[in-house]
């Protein structure tokens, strides 16, 4: 049976390479991520076929910013394609917005803390402000819970400290930078093993390359799948 805990991210160029991965990875996979790389080549399509035709959940990953008004119309947008997540950045502004724009349907928001193929020294570039990441990671996520998020989006390594938050009780933690043992890291920084980041609290996992890269993506997907730890 196929585990919703695992989402597959479909990082590939078109809707039609999409589909025929997903036809590839048939009952293995139940949840999907389809990202902006995408976007331009039939993403909202794909989703609407996932969803509609195949019976999958679809986490459309967006990290929406922009000035409240654009992004709560972006959002009540999307909420009409009856998707299951939603990113945005997690800065409180972006967050009630989008909240707003959710209202009233099933669209859960993930706030974006700090991107997992960042680290420290580009947050010295970006000029944040001194902190560990894991500091900077629970105050952003803190803020956007109060803001209405529905969830986080973090990198594993932070996920135990993001459970532990007040706000996060009953909230969704998803982890991208998840790898297989002995899987490459990319360009990904902060990453760690599917059973790892389950353990530490995430609810859902994704994985990308490491599957669809893989001889056979099925079997790739059933190995991450029975790697996890038991509900």
């Amino acid at each position: 049976m196929p585990d919703d805990r695992l989402i597959v991210a479909l990082d590939v160029p078109d809707a039609v390479t999409g589909l025929a991965l997903a036809d590839r990875l048939g009952e293995a996979v139940s949840f999907y991520k389809i990202g902006l790389g995408m976007l331009t080549g039939g993403g909202l399509a794909l989703a609407r076929e996932l969803k509609d035709e195949r019976g999958k959940r679809v986490f459309l990953d967006m990290k929406l910013f922009d000035i409240g008004a654009t992004v709560e119309a972006a959002v009540r947008g999307l909420a009409r394609f009856d998707l299951d997540f939603l990113t945005v950045h997690g800065d409180p502004h972006v967050v009630r917005a989008a909240s707003e724009g959710a209202a009233g349907s099933d669209l859960r928001i993930l706030a974006v803390t700090v991107l997992t193929s960042l680290d420290r020294a580009d947050l010295d570039a970006a000029m944040i402000r001194p902190g560990t990441m894991a500091e900077i990671v629970a105050e952003r996520a803190a803020r956007a819970l109060d803001a209405g998020a529905d969830g986080l989006i973090a990198s594993p390594q932070e996920a135990a400290v993001l459970r532990a938050l007040p706000q996060a009780a009953g909230k969704l933690i998803v982890t991208p930078g998840v790898r297989p043992a002995g899987a490459g890291s990319h360009d990904q920084k902060r990453i760690a093993t599917p059973a790892e980041a389950i353990a530490a609290g995430a609810d859902h996992i994704v994985v990308g390359r490491p599957i669809w890269q893989a001889p056979d993506p099925g079997a790739a997907a059933r190995a991450i799948r029975d790697s996890l730890p038991a509900r």
